[in-house]
């Protein structure tokens, strides 16, 4: 039985994490992207209002995914994690700028992060060229 070939895509200028895991690992033709919080490129968590985070969560998301072969349009999965469930309304609203109908599927869960974040996303997605 043949199993699909693993590896683990990365380049400089993607943001670095200083805990235990890859910012992406490719699988076949599935892409797994690490949760991408509010980072600058050295790892280190910069603070900022909802929609700061959420912005820099994303552009970081973005980056691996171009590393990856992928983009934000070939997202078939998120996983979103938003610390205020006051924070929601305007999380939906940020995520219609980057994503369009027909949308990723998605899972989203609040009151999970510590006080330095507030707002996570990790993703499944295909390379540009499936």
């Amino acid at each position: 039985m043949n199993h699909p070939a693993v590896s683990y895509p990365r380049e400089a200028g993607t943001p670095v994490s200083h805990l235990p895991f890859s910012p992406a690992v490719q699988v076949g033709d599935l892409i797994f992207v690490s949760g991408q919080a509010s980072v600058d490129l050295t790892g280190k968590i910069v603070t900022d209002t909802f929609e700061g985070e959420f912005r820099r969560s994303i552009e970081n998301l973005r980056a691996v995914l171009e590393t990856s072969g992928s983009d934000l349009a070939h997202v078939v999965k998120t996983h979103n994690f938003v610390r205020e469930p006051e924070d929601v309304a305007k999380f939906n609203e940020l995520y219609r700028e980057y994503f369009t109908a027909p949308y990723p599927a998605r899972t989203t869960i609040c009151k999970c992060l510590g006080s330095n974040l507030k707002f996570e996303m990790d993703c499944i997605a295909v390379p540009k060229t499936s």
